[in-house]
Order: structure tokens, then C-alpha cells, then sequence
């Protein structure tokens, strides 16, 4: 993490991006008689550490995080590209209407995306929905035809469908999540930047 702890130098880049240094409680089992038409429960994700990752050789770290004034409502994303030349690459961008979850999904997209294909990434997120959807969840969706297990559609299709594949472009990637807003430098500077995204687009489409 040393290689993204500074934010001080500043390389203008085009748009919107620039560089810069920078015990679980246990249900009692159910007996009684389920109706044929219950639902199935919506199962628990599991407990993450929430460690801070470390980069590891020659892997680039992709910190992201998205935003929304409303939900939905008027959105922002963030990604932090952290080189290990020291340099962090800041990717941002909004939508006047959409979702929190859309938000998150869309910061790892472009942040995948603007990582050169074939690389070895880690992204890092404080959005289990992305985190869990893209270790767990994915191979159920597409093994029932993306439906999920109660057999209803699988919300965000095709966003889920392109971060598939920027994922396979790359030759490995891997997830990590962190708990949000409690003092991890590079998760709450992509924070501001995906707020700022969020209050950007409201203005426009003011």
C-alpha cells in the first residue's frame, strides 16, 4: 500500500481523470410445515476480515466506490488506479438517475477498464452486493439462466454481464472488501470523488 499512501504529485490527464501520488448468531432450525409457496430466505453472506489489501508483484490495486444523492436518484462513481510506480491514476463519473449498486458496479467496470488488458488486478470495494455478486454469486445466476434462487431476474444484467467481461480480458483478478468510512485514506478519497460525481450530474440535469 506504500506505493498509493501519498497524494501530493499531479499529472493532468483528460476528463475527468487525472493521476496523482500519492461470532455469528446461529437461527434455531425451523420444524414446523414450510407452504409450498414460501419463498426461499435470502441466504447470508458470509463474514469478510475487511483487511486493507496489499498489492502483490506486479498487480495493480483498483480502488472504487459509487455514490447516489437519492436511490435512486442522481449518482456518482470513483476509481482509484494505483501503479506501481507510486503514481494513483483518479477515474470519476455520474448519471442523473440511477442507483447506489449500479454506481458501485460501474466504478469497477471502468476501473478494470482502464487497467491494460492482461494485467493482474485487485479491486477493492466496500459494496459486498459488487464484492459477493462477482465471487459467489455469478456462477447461480448463470447456471439458472440469470435468475436468481427465488427465480426471479437477476437485477443489473448487463452491467454484471460486462464486468464478466472485463474481468476475463485481464490475466487474473481478484476481489477484496473493505468496511467503508472508517479511515482507509484511498476508500475515502474515492468517496469525495464519487459524491462529487453525484452532485455534478444532479447539476446538470438541474
Amino acid at each position: 500500500m506504500a506505493s498509493c499512501a501519498a497524494l501530493g504529485r499531479v499529472r493532468p490527464r483528460p476528463a475527468a481523470s487525472h493521476r496523482v501520488r500519492a461470532a455469528p448468531v446461529r437461527a434455531a432450525p425451523y420444524r414446523g410445515r414450510v407452504p409450498s409457496t414460501a419463498r426461499r430466505p435470502r441466504r447470508i453472506s458470509r463474514s469478510l476480515p475487511g483487511d486493507v489489501p496489499v498489492a502483490a508483484p506486479g498487480e495493480v490495486l483498483v480502488w472504487t466506490d459509487g455514490a447516489c444523492r437519492r436511490n435512486p436518484g442522481p449518482g456518482g462513481w470513483a476509481a482509484l488506479v494505483c501503479w506501481d510506480d507510486g503514481v494513483t491514476e483518479e477515474h470519476s463519473g455520474g448519471l442523473p438517475h440511477t442507483t447506489n449498486n449500479i454506481m458501485e458496479m460501474t466504478a469497477a467496470l471502468e476501473g478494470l477498464r482502464g487497467v491494460p488488458d492482461g494485467s493482474r488486478v485487485c479491486v477493492v470495494t466496500d459494496s459486498r452486493y459488487l464484492h459477493d455478486g462477482m465471487t459467489s454469486w455469478m456462477a447461480g445466476w448463470k447456471r439458472r439462466g440469470w435468475t436468481t434462487a427465488a427465480g426471479e431476474p437477476v437485477k443489473n444484467r448487463d452491467i454484471w454481464i460486462a464486468l464478466e467481461r472485463a474481468v476475463a480480458a485481464h490475466e487474473a483478478v481478484r476481489w477484496a472488501w473493505v468496511k467503508g468510512h472508517v479511515g482507509h485514506a484511498l476508500n475515502e478519497r474515492a468517496d469525495v470523488l464519487a459524491v462529487a460525481a453525484a452532485a455534478d450530474a444532479s447539476a446538470a440535469a438541474a
